[in-house]
């Protein structure tokens, strides 16, 4: 008796779940509203021809899911999910746990995170964690195959990326001391007015609360940069920035206040083309045959109608190489400006040629968007996933799904 209510309680269920295998009896509404949202990825082309399964061999895995259709479903719908965040996340998987800094407590009670550093056991600094000491802290990093960063007291930074080809901070205030050995370009430091690109070399960085900073080289020679302004600091020059203005114009160290002070105006105060005259004119009576450096990078800075002379200037502190002419300079010729750069004897201009051609920045880009777009495509091919393109793999994991369906009817 039992057995037979059974038998009459399940026909029902049994009717509409007929509609899965053939679409025959009444669809569960649930069944109806998925087949309706994934129609429009509907697999219209011809069935493939399959092999003819031998008759001993015609179970499957999905035969014995038969009598538990739900289930069935559920398991299709689960491998179809797992492939879609296989697309969108495998490709673009986070970095290593062991990618980062090693950190060394120097003195007080520097911060990972929410982590004091309270002894001498060496901590760690990821990929999106923040590294900050107080006024009575500081801290080193270190990584064997980058180089070593000191971390003087009230500073922060944050880790960006540290992968092959690019290793990335965002000093976000105070000052650090960085000595690099890892290939040219690599060592990228955000600040919140400028981006510095080490081209192999140790210096120094401070940036203030406001995001003043000052950038001093003491070996070799750093880019900085902010969309197509870019100044080149090699041993014993110093460089200013300023939010919204970007770098200003290196000099050496130890150029006459006369001439550092109107330099400073001309890059972050004077309003008037008069004003910009007046100071110009400052640098060029104030500079020496070492201030080439300096005049160098004021031809692409100054207004056209002084760019005449800044460039005899230049001409009488570096003459100019054979290939180079007034005419060339009036117009800005890159290839001339970069065979004078290479004359003054600082270091091979292509080397930073060779990083920037493969940054794409809009000019209107900020310093933190221009960082990241360094890190998305300098180094590195783009790797993330788009929408469209996980639609476009859609129709074959729901062909996946009608043959996985079909296989309960063998």
């Amino acid at each position: 008796m039992d057995s037979a209510d059974n038998k009459s309680k399940n026909e029902p269920l049994a009717k509409q779940n007929d509609y899965l295998w053939d679409r025959s009896g009444d669809p569960d509404p649930e069944v109806r509203e998925l087949e309706l949202l994934l129609g429009q990825f509907r697999y219209d082309r011809p069935t493939p021809a399959l092999p003819q399964i031998a008759e001993g061999r015609r179970g499957s895995f999905f035969s014995h899911l038969r009598p538990f259709p739900a289930l069935a479903a559920a398991t299709a719908i689960v491998a179809i999910a797992g492939g879609i965040f296989f697309l969108i996340y495998g490709r673009n998987a986070p970095p290593m746990a062991g990618q980062g800094w090693e950190v060394s407590r120097l003195a007080g009670v520097p911060r990972i995170g929410h982590k004091a550093m309270r002894t001498d056991r060496l901590g760690h600094l990821g990929v999106g964690q923040m590294l900050e000491t107080d006024q009575h802290s500081r801290a080193s990093l270190e990584d064997s195959e980058v180089g070593q960063i000191e971390v003087d007291a009230g500073t922060r930074l944050r880790l960006l990326a540290m992968r092959n080809g690019l290793k990335q901070i965002a000093l976000d205030r105070g000052t650090i001391h960085a000595h690099i050995w890892a290939p040219p370009g690599e060592f990228v430091v955000d600040t919140p007015s400028a981006v510095t690109v080490d081209l192999g070399c140790a210096y120094t960085l401070t940036v203030d609360d406001s995001g003043v900073g000052i950038l001093r080289t003491s070996l070799g020679w750093v880019g900085f940069k902010l969309n197509r302004r870019e100044s080149f600091i090699p041993s014993g020059a110093a460089c200013a920035t300023r939010p919204k203005f970007g770098p200003g114009t290196p000099y050496f160290a130890d150029a006459t206040p006369e001439f550092r002070a109107a330099l400073a105006r001309f890059d972050f105060e004077d309003a008037t083309s008069q004003q910009r005259a007046e100071d110009i004119a400052a640098v060029l009576a104030e500079s020496r045959k070492r201030d080439a450096l300096t005049v160098w990078h004021l031809l692409s800075r100054v207004e056209q109608e002084q760019r005449v002379r800044v460039y005899e200037r230049l001409q009488q502190l570096a003459p100019a190489p054979a290939g180079v002419t007034q005419e060339g300079i009036r117009r800005l010729d890159q290839r001339m400006l970069d065979l004078w750069w290479n004359a003054l004897g600082f270091d091979d201009i292509s080397i930073w040629r060779r990083w920037e051609h493969s940054w794409s920045e809009p000019t209107s880009q900020t310093p933190s968007a221009a960082a990241k777009a360094l890190s998305a495509t300098a180094i590195s091919p783009a790797r993330e996933v788009t929408t469209a393109g996980c639609v476009q793999v859609l129709p074959g994991l729901l062909l996946t799904l009608q043959l996985s369906l079909a296989s309960l009817a063998l």
